[in-house]
């Protein structure tokens, strides 16, 4: 009988690059707030056609302080390199750095959900831990309600581990990619009442 020939091993998948973060703070002289804004949407506009941009998060200092952080996402460090050598970027550091230089300042406080709650290329504070908190229990309870309304009843015969694995499985997108950004815009307003809307 004639052997049939092995398959061959399929070949791996390279990993998924990972997303990167880059904050930068800014210190603006007094009384060119405004210009550095005006700045900040300007290298927005440029970021948002650049390829592997993923996002950037403005948070506009308390007032009295003149520091300001910026927040990039990009999808992966390689991305994120060619964007700080990117000329137009150089070409923008020039003229920001006649109002404003970079500091090492402390990175502002986070409770790990700003990306939930930002105004895209503003310039804003990030909202009360307590307006973050009533959106967040806003948005998922409709989540938490029909994951037991329709979920829970189909995978009652599923070990306890992995009926606790499907509601994050299922909670977590819905809220960052679809809920949390929906419900940031609608009540913009009263979670950003100093933003430029």
């Amino acid at each position: 009988m004639t052997q049939r020939p092995a398959s061959p091993l399929p070949t791996p998948m390279p990993p998924h690059p990972r997303d990167v973060t880059l904050v930068i703070s800014w210190a603006v002289d007094p009384g060119k707030e405004e210009q550095f804004e005006t700045l900040s949407h300007e290298i927005a506009a440029h970021a948002r056609q650049f390829c592997g941009h993923d996002g950037v998060t403005w948070l506009r200092p308390p007032a009295g302080r003149g520091i300001y952080h910026s927040v990039l996402r990009f999808t992966d460090e390689e991305r994120l390199t060619q964007w700080v050598r990117l000329p137009q970027r150089q070409a923008w550091l020039q003229r920001v750095h006649d109002i404003a230089h970079e500091v090492s300042a402390p990175p502002p406080q986070t409770t790990g959900t700003e990306t939930w709650f930002s105004l895209p290329d503003q310039p804003v504070k990030a909202p009360p831990k307590w307006k973050a908190t009533l959106v967040t229990m806003l948005g998922a309870y409709p989540v938490a309600f029909g994951i037991n309304w329709l979920l829970a009843p189909q995978i009652t015969t599923w070990p306890l581990p992995l009926r606790a694995l499907a509601f994050p499985l299922v909670a977590a997108p819905l809220l960052t990619f679809l809920i949390m950004p929906l419900l940031s815009r609608l009540l913009r307003n009263w979670l950003y009442p100093d933003a430029h809307c």
